[in-house]
Formats: structure tokens, C-alpha cells, sequence
């Protein structure tokens, strides 16, 4: 394979991987509705493992501000950690218990509250960002190692480097329409 073409798919996939981590960070973000996306994070003590939510019970959204967790294995001692589970989290729900299923009641955010979410949001697309611009400067240095060593001539050096921030311009816009998209559902939600 040609070096310039390694250096570039090696960086794509490196983008790909930082976008779809920030969408995980910031589908864990409480906006005005309920989703279950919003428990994805949290991880049940199940049977002495540490095994994430969605592996060990259902769950639907029956009201636009609650969610419904049913754990697949009805035991009393299951529900108990699924609970104690979501209280150590940092959504700050309290479940509320029937014996068989959870609810958790998702109150209305304040103005304040928002804000801050929103604030959240943009300090974690900063720090994706940042890991962003991080893999430029690999991928420069990959580029500039390959034309040290002789793999690439000075010409194919310079056309990497246009590649790869053509590449990042790219991450960068889409970056910024997550933000937006994700900012916007937590102010109007």
C-alpha cells in the first residue's frame, strides 16, 4: 500500500472513532426528554461483573419524560443493583420501584440547569477537539518520518499535509453540527 494512502486511511479511522465517542459522551446527556440512550453509561453490579444496562434489562420510553427499565431476569436482588446502579450515577434520578420494573421521572430542566448542560456539551467537543488536533500532528509526523526515510518525495509529502487538514476541516464541520444539533435539544427540549 502506498505510504501517503496508509497515513490518510489510518487518520480517517482515527476521526471516525473520536466523532462517534463524542456522540456516546453527549447521548448520556440529559436533555428535556427521555431516552434511552440516556443510561447507556451506567453499569449494573450483575452477579459480582460490572455489565452495562441494555445487557440486563429493557428499556422503553412509555411518557416523553420517563423511562421504563425491566430487568430480563426478574429477580428482587437484580432490580436492587439496576437501582443502586442508576443512584451512583450522575444523572441525579432517583428510581422509583415496584418490585418488578423502575421508572425513572425526569423533571423538567430549569433554565439554569440547561445552560450548564449546554456548557458540558461544548467543553466535551472541546476535548474531542483537542484529540482531533492531536492526530493531525501524528499524522504530519508520520508524513514527515516517511519523506525523512525516503517513502515519500517532497511532493507527495506536501500533498498528505493537504490531505489530512482537508480531512480535519471535514471532522471539524461535522464536529460542530453535533454540537449544534445536541445544544439545541437541550435548550428547547
Amino acid at each position: 500500500m502506498d505510504p501517503s494512502a496508509a497515513i490518510i486511511q489510518d487518520l480517517k479511522a482515527k476521526v471516525d472513532k473520536t466523532l462517534k465517542h463524542l456522540k456516546d459522551q453527549l447521548a448520556g446527556i440529559r436533555t428535556g426528554r427521555a431516552s434511552p440512550t440516556l443510561v447507556d453509561t451506567i453499569r449494573v453490579d450483575y452477579y459480582g461483573t460490572p455489565t452495562p444496562l441494555q445487557q440486563i434489562a429493557h428499556v422503553s420510553v412509555p411518557e416523553p419524560r420517563q423511562l421504563l427499565i425491566k430487568p430480563f431476569d426478574g429477580s428482587p436482588q437484580v432490580l436492587k443493583e439496576v437501582e443502586r446502579a442508576i443512584q451512583k450515577s450522575d444523572l441525579g434520578l432517583n428510581p422509583q420501584g415496584d418490585g418488578k420494573v423502575l421508572r425513572l421521572i425526569l423533571p423538567p430542566l430549569s433554565g439554569e440547569q440547561r445552560q450548564k448542560l449546554a456548557a458540558k456539551v461544548k467543553d466535551l467537543t472541546e476535548q474531542n477537539r483537542v484529540a482531533l488536533r492531536n492526530e493531525r500532528r501524528d499524522a504530519n509526523k508520520h508524513t514527515d518520518q516517511g519523506k525523512k526515510e525516503g517513502k515519500l518525495t517532497e511532493d507527495q509529502c506536501k500533498k498528505v499535509h493537504e490531505l489530512v487538514d482537508k480531512e480535519l476541516k471535514a471532522a471539524e464541520v461535522r464536529m460542530d453540527e453535533v454540537l449544534k444539533a445536541k445544544t439545541k435539544e437541550i435548550l428547547e427540549g
